[in-house]
């Protein structure tokens, strides 16, 4: 095996391990996968070439990509099991769609390293649903917010999911739960919910990066398409059986693993992003 076919197996083997679990993690928390995804292609987007100012870019960009993949696998899985609210998702996808557009024309004006800090605090934020699972178990009401609520909210998980490359499932889940939605049917909701974001960000990120200079190789704008589909592939196997983990197990001790790895990342991200100035 020559040194050029190494240099490049170390990479693919990563991402593809990266895929496998961000489709599990999409299955069995109705997130999208991103909190695995972006870090992983943080780390591993320089072995591709281009320069560091971009590398946040496109992992966020990526990201969004093979969220669209993992959350489809997902959602269609759960929507076997008759668990997905399509109410939900009919009255809250034009405003999710329109925070996309805002979340990713804020990104455009960003540097990476800015990007990176807020990736890192929103993980952080995030995890704290994950460690404090308690909090989800509070009811505030026996329906979904109205319109104005509902812009609000929805609009906001769409900013917010597109700046850090994430599905949002993590909000989604806890406004429906807060809701009086159960916690299974809330989980399927939100992998629609991921879908619903994940495709115009991917969109928005290949269209304001095209054609900037120092991408890595294989890059449509902010959006890599060899890491795309290694983790894509690989995601679209597992999701499955984290839908079936999800429906049959109780969830309460892998919340806390992940909410200890959320913040692990979290503080990663952090020094990345002072590295990246």
């Amino acid at each position: 095996m020559t040194v050029e076919m190494t240099a490049w197996l170390i990479p693919l083997m990563a991402l593809l391990v990266a895929g496998l679990a961000a489709g599990f993690t999409a299955g069995i928390f109705g997130v999208g996968g991103g909190f695995i995804v972006v870090p992983a292609l943080v780390y591993l987007l320089p072995l591709l070439g281009g320069d560091k100012s971009q590398y946040a870019h496109v992992a966020i960009g990526t990201s969004a990509a093979t969220i669209i993949v993992t959350s489809i696998r997902s959602f269609r899985a759960h929507a076997k099991r008759g668990a997905v609210d399509m109410e939900v998702l009919k009255t809250w996808a034009p405003w999710l769609v329109l925070g996309d557009a805002i979340g990713v024309v804020l990104a455009d004006h960003v540097d990476g390293h800015i990007l990176l800090l807020i990736f890192a605090i929103g993980v952080l934020l995030m995890s704290v649903n994950f460690l404090i699972p308690k909090l989800s178990n509070f009811v505030i009401s026996d329906t979904m917010p109205g319109l104005a609520p509902r812009v609000a909210i929805a609009g906001g998980l769409g900013t917010f999911s597109s700046l850090l490359g994430i599905g949002g499932g993590s909000i989604a889940i806890m406004v429906m739960t807060l809701c009086g939605r159960s916690i299974h049917k809330a989980i399927a909701t939100a992998a629609g919910i991921g879908v619903l974001i994940a495709i115009p960000t991917a969109i928005g990120f290949a269209i304001t990066g095209f054609g900037e200079k120092g991408l890595p190789w294989g890059s449509l704008g902010y959006v890599n398409l060899p890491a795309t589909f290694a983790i894509a592939s690989m995601s679209i196997l597992t999701a499955p059986y984290g839908v079936a983990v999800a429906h049959n197990l109780p969830a309460a001790p892998l919340k806390k693993v992940f909410g200890l790895y959320l913040v692990v990342i979290s503080l990663t991200m952090f020094m990345k992003a002072l590295h990246l100035r």
